[in-house]
């Protein structure tokens, strides 16, 4: 099987921010592979604009080197990066002042798609709005992409969305969340809505609980101050595994229209149970034989933050009112491995007796590494001598069962040739954004109040023994944390 790529139309593509980290390790190697794959027309251009000094030359230098760190060595051929880089251009731009506007509105063609993508700090999207729309540079139909954090708590996203808004209407806005360009994760919508096998099972009548875990096996590093203004919810929960909560519980839409779907994921948002603080871990990590703790990475001898956060939730509507989902994000665990888990609820009458380690029917989706699905079903053990039953995967994996499975397109490749359809089905709405916030600010602020530290736990395991016994108190258990 062999992907089908359907270019789009022309278009000049501003990356504010183009010589930062994120543009040069994936928004500039995205845009050169879908260069390979034929997706960006005749005429396309990605103009980079920043502080730094650069001219065309110094710029596509810069475009080369990321290129050629960031993208498989087999597709570095001369001629096609050459070719890609004659459709770049640098512009010096001062996001806070006048410097490079004029200069930018200038190379503004007529009749071609314009998006503005702020790969910048979330306190220059209101500037940059501004004198995109003050220097008319932005018109009705440009987009722009804006990375998050989108604010820190609901005040914050509230005000960041009413300066958005300002400029921009709520169709031009792409608020983006890379864990939905995954292939695997548009995969989940395809499953459930594409098929008949596991809709009519999608209900707490069938589902005894789903499992939410993305584990990191990295610290904070370089990001530490940074992260310790935020910790793992505002990184992580409030957003990534909000998300993949919302595309596994949501009602199917009445069609795959972008409204549509972001509809049934608000309403999941606002039929979230407010979670009992006993019903949540946080951790933070101790330091290793080689590595240093969570306190030495933040350089912050008294932190509160965490690092690790367990939870267990509920969803009150029809569907899933007494189906607990459990969500598990955290650095310095054993692995790096994101996936979601559904677990079915064993048959209501063995005809087999009971068999220890029989377990019920559970659907993985790999969001990484190695993306795919398998399902775990109950067959006979093969050979004589009475009926043993034990567990084998039914195994999809992309790499292996599609014809180009090694080189899936990364998820900003996806969601950027999403921003220039005009597709924004896999993108935040701000109303989603604020719900979302206003479901994660009481749990922050009870902390706050509580004042209570999180529990330190060693590296390279699967986080707080608190943790464990979230399940354990249930009689359930955390799938192991592997590749």
């Amino acid at each position: 099987m062999v992907s089908r790529v359907i270019p789009v139309e022309v278009f000049d593509l501003v990356i504010f921010g183009g010589t930062g980290d994120l543009a040069r390790r994936k928004i500039l190697p995205g845009l050169y592979r879908r260069f390979l794959a034929g997706q960006l027309p005749e005429g396309a251009r990605i103009i980079g604009a920043a502080r730094a000094d650069f001219d065309d030359a110094g710029y596509r230098q810069f475009v080369n080197d990321a290129i050629c760190e960031f993208v498989k060595s087999s597709r570095h051929d001369k001629a096609h990066i050459d070719e890609f880089l004659s459709r770049i251009k640098y512009l010096p731009v001062d996001a806070l002042g006048d410097a490079g506007w004029q200069g930018l509105a200038s190379l503004m063609r007529p009749n071609v798609i314009r998006a503005f993508y702020f790969s910048v700090a979330p306190r220059l999207f209101g500037p940059l709005a501004e004198r995109l729309h003050d220097h008319g540079i932005a018109d009705a139909e440009s987009r722009i992409v804006v990375e998050k954090p989108f604010g820190r708590d609901l005040k914050s996203a509230k005000a960041l969305n009413a300066v958005l808004a300002e400029s921009f209407d709520e169709h031009q806005i792409y608020r983006i969340d890379h864990y939905l360009g995954k292939e695997t994760v548009q995969n989940l919508m395809a499953v459930r809505f594409g098929n008949m096998l596991f809709e009519p099972l999608w209900n707490s009548q069938y589902v005894d609980h789903i499992q939410i875990t993305v584990a990191e096996s990295v610290g904070v590093g370089g990001r530490g101050s940074y992260y310790d203004k935020s910790g793992a919810i505002r990184d992580m929960v409030q957003n990534h595994l909000m998300q993949l909560l919302c595309l596994i519980a949501m009602e199917p839409p009445s069609e795959f229209e972008p409204d549509a779907v972001r509809d049934e994921k608000l309403k999941v948002i606002r039929a979230l149970d407010a979670p009992d603080q006993q019903d949540i871990v946080r951790g933070q990590y101790r330091s290793g034989e080689d590595t240093p703790s969570y306190r030495d990475d933040a350089e912050n001898d008294e932190s509160t933050t965490e690092s690790f956060i367990a939870m267990k939730l509920g969803i009150s509507n029809w569907r899933w009112k007494g189906t607990p989902i459990y969500l598990r994000t955290g650095k310095r665990l054993r692995e790096r491995t994101s996936e979601i888990a559904v677990v079915f609820k064993d048959p209501p009458h063995s005809i087999f007796g009971e068999q220890e380690g029989r377990r019920g029917n559970v659907l993985v989706i790999r969001l990484q590494p190695n993306e795919g699905m398998n399902l775990r079903v109950t067959i006979k053990e093969p050979g004589p001598g009475g009926m043993r039953l034990i567990e084998v995967p039914l195994d999809m994996s992309f790499a292996e069962a599609l014809a180009d499975g090694d080189d899936i397109p990364d998820a900003y490749e996806r969601l950027i040739m999403d921003v220039m359809r005009g597709n924004q089905t896999l993108f935040m709405r701000g109303d989603e954004v604020e719900a979302a916030w206003a479901w994660t600010d009481p749990i922050i602020q009870a902390w706050e109040d509580a004042r209570k530290k999180p529990v330190e736990y060693d590296p390279g395991g699967s986080g707080p023994d608190d943790s464990l016994m979230l399940l354990h108190r249930d009689g359930r258990r955390w799938r192991e944390i592997k590749a």
